[in-house]
């Protein structure tokens, strides 16, 4: 139940983070390095967020670890064979998409693993 808290405030700080993060960039005044600082910045509680789930998977018995680490190498695997087919895809013309769309990706990946695994343990 902790860690559940700990990610709700993480993500809470980084919903906020981002609002205003975005609300002063959109003055387009400031230094470069101040508006990289500012654009960056809510990259903090989702390092945050990073630690909290590596922390409570750290905390889960050797069964579920195991689950969750064969739903992370189906993610990330997954996710490299679509960027790296799409990328190509790129280079035949088709529209350009933003990196913001692979985390996306990878977490339904991970979802699907996570379901898949939980089908292969039963």
């Amino acid at each position: 139940m902790r860690g559940l808290l700990l990610f709700l405030a993480g993500l809470g700080a980084y919903g906020a983070t981002l609002v205003v993060s975005q609300h002063l960039l959109a003055d387009d005044t400031g230094t470069q390095l101040a508006r990289a600082l500012i654009a960056l910045s809510p990259m903090l509680p989702a390092a945050f967020i990073c630690g909290v789930v590596v922390r409570s998977i750290r905390h889960l018995d050797e069964m579920h670890r195991k689950l969750q680490f064969e739903a992370l190498a189906m993610a990330f695997a997954g996710t490299a064979l679509i960027t790296f087919s799409y990328g190509f895809l790129e280079g035949v013309g088709f529209p350009k998409i933003s990196m913001f769309s692979v985390w996306g990706l990878m977490g339904s990946l991970w979802f699907i693993g996570v379901m898949i695994a939980r089908y292969r343990f039963k």
